[in-house]
């Protein structure tokens, strides 16, 4: 069965918001007297902001560290937020195509949505699915699920591409072509490592290969 249909992952995926991401946590962090440490926190990048904030600042402080993440995030957003290179031709191409578009985040939808219509890919995608539309988050396929009976595809029709061992893991567990970007958050061999269907080295590759994926 054909591919007509590709679900993307948003942060680090379609939208370069890194940075935002990384100083958001970093304000947060140090507002409330946590320790940095290493980085750990950006290894958590693609699971939902209330199961990072009961890891690294408990239950009971859980509640702050998504107020003032939500707060410091809407403030930087535009001025961090950006797409990756190729990403608008990539998706006009996809449209051009006939294939059936939707973005499938960690994050809240209301949040999810302002980024993608200040970048402008609201205009390419028929779905969204945010963290609050499920009980469920990735790794778990739920969100795939969701996306998929709202356009109603299925799974063998579909594609999820993503920047994070989540993605991958979510994607194999739907049942969806897992494709793989290295330009996110995590190193092309932490990629590797979950096996993939594929890893893209640039949005040119993605349109060749779910054209010729049976």
């Amino acid at each position: 069965m054909k591919i007509n249909t590709v679900l993307f992952d948003l942060d680090g995926t379609l939208a370069n918001s890194l940075p935002l991401i990384r100083n958001t946590f970093q304000r947060v962090f140090d507002e409330m007297n946590i320790d940095w440490g290493d980085d750990e926190v950006m290894g958590w990048i693609g699971r939902p902001l209330k199961d990072i904030g009961i890891h690294f600042a408990g239950e009971d402080r859980q509640p702050d560290f998504f107020k003032l993440y939500q707060e410091y995030y809407a403030i930087d957003h535009d001025h961090y937020t950006t797409v990756y290179p190729g990403t608008m031709e990539m998706l006009k191409q996809l449209e051009d195509g006939g294939y059936t578009m939707g973005v499938v985040t960690s994050k809240t939808t209301k949040v999810a949505q302002r980024s993608i219509e200040y970048l402008g890919i609201d205009k390419y995608i028929q779905v969204l699915i945010g963290v609050n539309d499920v009980d469920k988050h990735k790794p778990q396929p739920e969100p795939l699920y969701a996306a998929l009976e709202k356009l109603n595809r299925t799974t063998k029709q579909a594609a999820y591409v993503g920047d994070s061992p989540f993605d991958i893991l979510a994607a194999k567990a739907a049942g969806t072509l897992a494709i793989a970007v290295p330009w996110g958050m995590a190193e092309r061999n932490v990629l590797e490592n979950h096996k993939p269907d594929y890893i893209l080295n640039n949005w040119d590759e993605l349109i060749s290969l779910i054209g010729n994926v049976e």
